[in-house]
């Protein structure tokens, strides 16, 4: 039975080639009237199927993340994670079966040995994809290494953590060892050997973190193997011609650029709006969705200035609310869309974004009478500001899930914790090097030299945020490190509330110049829940109740609904 449901599934995935792959699939016979032994025997077939697994293991830019934590408008409130909704939820054992059948069929064809080491080594990282981030969410869950039946309903208890971890390292060392050094040109997206070491050393910073060692955050021996790991990549990465772009936002707008290490590939219009572009632009400028990553008060002041010191601390630049635009870190200007700036969305030469209610109006305003969930504030990362309104869903710029500044970062984190804080400070150095900071007459660009460990931990989390706003890191980052409860839990979330200075008249048909306003810094939300709700609890989030129940050998984690499970490695 299970190998009728298997060869069932197969011929379905192959169909669903037709729609999604090239035009190679137009010049084979029927796919309906295939054998589903078949597929492992053709080169299209089984490209079908891998194309599937990309398909629902990757995904599009993530889209309001940073509501969750100090990024972005938007309250994780008490009551929005329980054990019988969908919040941060992520059970995909179906697209491990997926995997999993490829992993079990494809010897029994008889395509080239060469063809199915490169093809399983690609499944075995998606395998570990799907494990990793489900680790993440809720701790150990259920190794599954064989395809069930579609109607099971995985009968099986959950692994610890540590064998969760570990499983998934295996899947990483097959993928490394048989994937090729660097996929280009067409198949640029595929998972590469690079992208799995890269991937190993994300996977091997969460296993040393505080999320998973409450009990030793910092001092267990994860930390070295971390270091080694991201060593490793960032080496042989470097090996391969990958680096930091000259400019930060060429990133995006250059595709399979030279700091793109795995990205999910758009074009228009064979795969569009991985960015939803339309639900980030202002309304004015969008359509049937907006309001979406929009930046808050705290990330706009977390940008330095230009030489690298915070604002209010330079003693180059001064600051002020009233001109706080003037002097920023570059990529501020590369990121937040503020009142009275350029921002020349359609193509619209010389067109300022306002945010004043008067000149931005109800649909982009905020302040009184304005839309709900207005900051003051808008993001231009990764948004193509020539598309106009008809076409603002048609946004093709792909989704860079691993970059080489992330390999940077996490190379500087494990070093910091493994007695390497002059490595992590000359990382630093390059990243503020590459984001145009001044590097001042001591060439640290406003770091702070000699740095403890903890502040240099501090200093690499506050530069993160900043490098990698609206990449859907920051959440992430302040939950792996266990500075949920400290750093957003209870917090209250703040704009910036423009208008236009006295005397000066709206209709006039000027131009008005970020300067023409007065700011006003005003908390965004004042009924219903105003306060972020980050207990220690959401550290590990619960398993859904309706998976507990139709399976009783599951156990619920501890701090929801009486559990017993202990999703913590030490």
């Amino acid at each position: 039975m299970k190998k009728n449901v298997n060869q069932v599934y197969i011929i379905a995935v192959a169909l669903l080639f037709i729609a999604s792959c090239s035009e190679d699939v137009l010049d084979v016979k029927n796919l309906s009237v295939y054998n589903p032994e078949d597929v492992w025997n053709d080169p299209t077939l089984s490209n079908a199927y891998l194309v599937d697994l990309y398909a629902s293991t990757f995904t599009g830019w993530p889209l309001n993340d940073g509501n969750n934590a100090d990024e972005s408008v938007g309250i994780l409130g008490q009551g929005f994670i329980q054990t019988t909704n969908g919040s941060f939820k992520h059970w995909p054992f179906t697209n491990i079966r997926k995997v999993n059948v490829l992993l079990n069929e494809i010897d029994g064809g008889n395509l080239p040995e060469s063809s199915k080491r490169t093809i399983k080594a690609q499944a075995h990282f998606m395998r570990a994809f799907h494990y990793f981030k489900t680790v993440v969410f809720h701790g150990g869950v259920p190794i599954i290494k064989v395809p069930q039946l579609l109607t099971d309903d995985l009968m099986v208890p959950r692994n610890s953590t540590l064998e969760c971890f570990e499983f998934i390292l295996e899947d990483l060392d097959i993928a490394i060892s048989g994937l090729p050094d660097r996929f280009t040109g067409g198949d640029f997206g595929r998972v590469d050997k690079g992208a799995a070491m890269a991937f190993k050393g994300r996977v091997l910073l969460y296993m040393a973190s505080p999320q998973f060692n409450p009990s030793n955050p910092y001092n267990n021996a994860f930390w070295q193997t971390a270091y080694e790991a991201n060593r490793a990549a960032l080496t042989f990465l470097e090996a391969q011609g990958y680096g930091l772009m000259p400019n930060y936002s060429d990133i995006w707008m250059e595709s399979a650029n030279k700091e793109v290490v795995l990205a999910t590939v758009y074009r228009n219009p064979v795969k569009v709006n991985g960015r939803q572009e339309h639900c980030v632009r202002p309304i004015s400028q969008s359509r049937n969705c907006t309001g979406g990553d929009q930046p808050i008060w705290k990330l706009v002041t977390s940008f330095p200035m230009k030489d690298g010191a915070k604002p209010g601390e330079s003693n180059n630049y001064t600051y002020d609310v009233q001109r706080f635009w003037e002097n920023r870190d570059p990529r501020f200007y590369e990121i937040v869309v503020y009142n009275g700036s350029l921002y020349e969305l359609g193509g619209a030469k010389g067109r300022r974004q306002y945010t004043d209610i008067q000149l931005g109006g109800i649909d982009d305003g905020f302040g009184p009478g304005s839309n709900f969930g207005r900051s003051g504030f808008y993001t231009k990362k990764g948004i193509q500001i020539d598309l106009p309104i008809e076409q603002a869903e048609l946004n093709d710029v792909d989704w860079v899930e691993i970059r080489f500044a992330e390999v940077l970062f996490n190379l500087a984190e494990s070093a910091n914790e493994t007695g390497r804080s002059n490595e992590a400070f000359q990382i630093l150095k390059q990243i503020r090097e590459r984001a145009g900071i001044d590097p001042g007459t001591d060439a640290n660009f406003g770091l702070k030299s000699e740095m403890t460990r903890d502040e240099m931990r501090k200093a690499i989390y506050d530069e993160k945020f900043i490098e990698f706003a609206f990449e859907g890191k920051r959440f992430w980052d302040l939950r792996r490190a266990r500075l949920l409860h400290t750093q957003i839990d209870g917090m209250r979330k703040f704009g910036l509330q423009a208008k236009l200075k006295e005397g000066l008249n709206p209709i006039s048909g000027r131009e008005f110049m970020p300067e023409d306003f007065d700011y006003e810094v005003t908390e965004l939300f004042n009924t219903g829940q105003t306060e972020m709700y980050t207990p220690d609890t959401y550290y590990f989030f619960p398993i859904h109740r309706d998976e507990i129940e139709r399976n009783p050998n599951l156990l619920q984690n501890k701090g929801w609904d009486e559990g017993t499970f202990d999703p913590t490695i030490n």
